[in-house]
C-alpha cells in the first residue's frame, strides 16, 4: 500500500471517507473526489494531521471532462496512478408505477455513466504503465433484484458487476479489477429517494447497517494482494441480513 496513489469517487462521505482514511493511514497517497469540496477539505486535514497524504479534486463523474481532468491532474502532481475506486452512487427506491425518471436518469448517469466514464479516463494511464487496479462498487442488488422498489438500482449495480467482468476480461494480465458488492452499509446511501415512503422504507431497513469500515477493509485487502493475485468480487453483508 505504501507509496501507491488512489483516486476515490464519491469520497465525502460514506464508503469513501472511511477508505480515504484507512488506505492513507497505510501510507498510501489518497486523491478525494467529490462535489463537496468542504467536506473533502476536511476530511484530507484529517489525514494530513495523522501523517497520511491526501489531496482534494473538485468533481462530478457524470461530467465526463471533470472526470478526464481529474485523472490527470492525479498523475502531473504524482506521476502516476495506481489505483481508481469507483465508489460515487445515488439509490433512489421507488416503485416503477410512479414514472420517476429524472431518478432514474440520474442513477444511470452517477452509477453507470460515471463508473465508465472513471474507466476511460483511468485505462490508457494503466495500460501506460503496464498496471493498475479498478475497483468498482456494486450491490448485494446487483446480485438479487430488491423489490418493490429497488428495480432502477438493480439494474444498474447488474450493469456495474457486468461491465467489471468484461474489463476483466479484456484487459486483465496486467490491469486487475475488484468488483465490491455491499449489503446494507451505514451511509448516506440511504437518503437517495425523493419518495417518502420509499425513503422512510430504506431508512428502517438500513437499522442492520454495519460500518462503511467494513468495505474499507475489504478494499484494502484486494489492494494488498501481491499483482499476480487478482480479487474479482467481495460481497459484504450485515450477518443479520438475508439477500
Amino acid at each position: 500500500m505504501a507509496n501507491q496513489v488512489i483516486v476515490i469517487t464519491g469520497a465525502s462521505s460514506g464508503i469513501g471517507e472511511a477508505t480515504a482514511k484507512l488506505l492513507a493511514s497505510k501510507g498510501a497517497t489518497v486523491a478525494l473526489a467529490a462535489r463537496r469540496i468542504d467536506k473533502l477539505e476536511r476530511i484530507a486535514a484529517e489525514i494530513a494531521a495523522k501523517g497520511g497524504k491526501a489531496s482534494v479534486h473538485p468533481l462530478d463523474v457524470t461530467d465526463q471532462a471533470q472526470v478526464n481532468r481529474l485523472i490527470d491532474d492525479v498523475v502531473s502532481q504524482h506521476g502516476r496512478l495506481d489505483v481508481m475506486v469507483n465508489n460515487a452512487g445515488l439509490m433512489a427506491i421507488a416503485p416503477l408505477s410512479l414514472r420517476k425518471t429524472d431518478e432514474w436518469d440520474r442513477m444511470i448517469d452517477i452509477n453507470i455513466k460515471g463508473l465508465l466514464y472513471g474507466v476511460a479516463a483511468a485505462l490508457p494511464v494503466f495500460e501506460t504503465q503496464q498496471s493498475g487496479h479498478f475497483i468498482n462498487i456494486a450491490s448485494v442488488v446487483g446480485l438479487k433484484v430488491f423489490s418493490p422498489g429497488g428495480t432502477v438500482y438493480s439494474g444498474t449495480k447488474f450493469a456495474v458487476r457486468a461491465i467489471s467482468e468484461g474489463l476483466r476480461h479484456e484487459v486483465g494480465g496486467k490491469i486487475r479489477t475488484t468488483v465490491i458488492s455491499p449489503g446494507a452499509i451505514d451511509t448516506e446511501l440511504k437518503f437517495g429517494s425523493g419518495h417518502e415512503d420509499s425513503r422512510n422504507f430504506v431508512v428502517d431497513f438500513y437499522k442492520m447497517a454495519i460500518p462503511a469500515d467494513a468495505i474499507a477493509q475489504a478494499i484494502a485487502y484486494a489492494i494488498e494482494q501481491p499483482h499476480s493475485v487478482d480479487v474479482n468480487e467481495i460481497v459484504i453483508r450485515p450477518t443479520v441480513q438475508d439477500f
